[in-house]
């Protein structure tokens, strides 16, 4: 069987879910870079494949999916079924899809918010308002996290990958964790996943993108 392809950006926090969880569950891929600094995600062979021009892009085989949350899930049900990163009980995995909404709608929607700004709109301070928002996204995370070494529970899931390479972000663009204690010892537990390396490198860059831009830091 052929590998799946990924057509990925380090610097892309959803990208980076997708391939740490690629990597959490130990499949073959062939990563292709799509530069989305240089605008490579125009260019007519990538629109051929996702119309809709964004990273990641999942190729596996004749099957073609984009949108991060519907690629950890399709991955994790097609090729490791009832694994504990997304097991089958109807209960434990409401949590963990719970988990994913909030870290697309609430926790990488306040990054998004962030980078938007400062590299598409070329803002050079990032705004109390804004601020607030991330923080109010952490203090849920860490609420998530009483009691619990991971976010949807005892055993870590597709929902720690994503988080992961969103907060991953953020620490390197400067965001301080000091009044998370729980998010600071699951972090710290994350560094012994499959692939935390790999993440971190795309986190530094988008970090550095980021604070080049900033007049003062976060």
């Amino acid at each position: 069987m052929a590998p799946l392809v990924l057509y990925h950006f380090p610097g892309s926090p959803p990208s980076r879910s997708a391939l740490l969880v690629i990597r959490n569950l130990e499949l073959d891929v062939e990563v292709k870079i799509v530069n989305l600094f240089a605008g490579e995600q125009h260019a007519e062979e990538f629109l051929a494949i996702n119309p809709e021009h964004t990273v990641p892009t999942l190729v596996d085989e004749d099957y073609v999916l984009w949108e991060s949350k519907a690629i950890v899930t399709y991955l994790a049900e097609q090729y490791k079924p009832g694994c504990s990163m997304y097991p089958n009980d109807p209960k434990k995995r409401g949590i963990i899809n719970q988990r994913l909404q909030y870290d697309s709608g609430t926790l990488f929607a306040a990054l998004r918010n962030i980078v938007s700004s400062v590299l598409r709109s070329g803002e050079t301070v990032i705004s109390q308002k804004q601020k607030d928002t991330m923080h109010q996204a952490l203090a849920k995370l860490e609420t998530y996290l009483d009691g619990c070494d991971w976010a949807a529970g005892d055993e870590c899931s597709l929902a720690d990958l994503c988080l992961l390479a969103n907060v991953a972000s953020l620490k390197e663009m400067g965001v301080g964790f000091g009044t998370f204690p729980n998010i600071n010892g699951w972090y710290e537990r994350c560094q012994m996943l499959p692939g935390f390396e790999e993440n971190n490198e795309g986190a530094i860059f988008l970090g550095s993108a980021i604070k080049s831009k900033l007049e003062e830091p976060y």
